[in-house]
């Protein structure tokens, strides 16, 4: 049986620089070429954040802020090159709060309803749970978006959902070791927490099979986080593996994610 599939975790590029594959000589990967090498593996969309923060080619004085923009702006023009193809994400932080704002006016504009992956270890901040950030936060919950957020410090994590209950997250990375359970009881504690299987996580046997006994497979999310991961490795997990049955595989591969995005 084949199955819609669609990648709700990925860091596309448009420069080579931008690529954050760690062995990228073996891949062929461009900017060109992405959408035909994904869907060449079956997946019919992607959505994600590009990451500019880290270009060496950046001038030296450039601020934070600056780098996120450039990262914003360059996930909306790949979104308009990939005709369709692509749901972008943009970034948001806790330093920059009136900036932040601001963005997700404009981004909300412009339809885009996807904040993240934020990854708070690459922009020199930690806590999800920080007064800053809730200001953001309730913006975000205004304009009706949803907040992907790279998992750090579980306890501020429960902090934020706590304080956000009506705030649509997608936690990324089910994690090992405590971190699968964390999330699984945050799933339980709040119908808008959803988790996406990128990273690491599910190579632990049997540690989806526990969260969909836990929590129903309604709020799992298809993630790969290309171009680090091998988008093959998780859709082989899903797709293969008698753990879980069709109708679990259609709403982890693309239905829970059409229902997010509203596609």
């Amino acid at each position: 049986m084949e199955f819609e599939i669609i990648d709700f975790h990925t860091h596309p590029f448009k420069f080579p620089e931008e690529n954050i594959c760690r062995h990228k000589e073996y891949c062929n990967m461009s900017a060109e070429n992405t959408p035909e090498y994904l869907k060449s593996l079956g997946i019919s969309h992607i959505c994600g954040s590009a990451l500019s923060l880290n270009r060496k080619d950046l001038p030296e004085d450039l601020s934070l802020w600056d780098k996120i923009a450039l990262s914003n702006k360059t996930a909306l023009e790949l979104a308009e090159q990939y005709q369709g193809f692509y749901t972008p994400g943009f970034h948001v932080h806790p330093k920059y709060v009136r900036e932040s704002c601001e963005e997700i006016e404009k981004m909300s504009k412009k339809g885009v309803k996807l904040i993240g992956e934020l990854v708070p270890y690459m922009c020199e901040w930690s806590d999800y749970s920080c007064g800053e950030f809730d200001e953001i936060l309730d913006v975000a919950q205004m304009y009706d978006m949803i907040v992907n957020f790279h998992t750090i410090d579980n306890d501020r994590i429960d902090q934020m959902v706590k304080k956000h209950p009506k705030v649509t997250f997608v936690a990324a990375h089910p994690g090992d070791g405590e971190n699968p359970q964390r999330h699984f009881e945050r799933m339980k504690m709040s119908e808008n927490y959803y988790l996406d299987l990128s990273g690491t996580g599910i190579f632990r046997h049997g540690v989806l099979r526990h969260g969909i006994d836990i929590c129903g497979s309604e709020r799992f999310l298809f993630g790969s986080d290309f171009p680090i991961c091998s988008p093959a490795m998780y859709i082989g997990e899903i797709a293969l593996n008698p753990l879980y049955t069709d109708e679990e595989r259609k709403n982890i591969f693309a239905g829970n994610a059409k229902r997010l995005l509203g596609i």
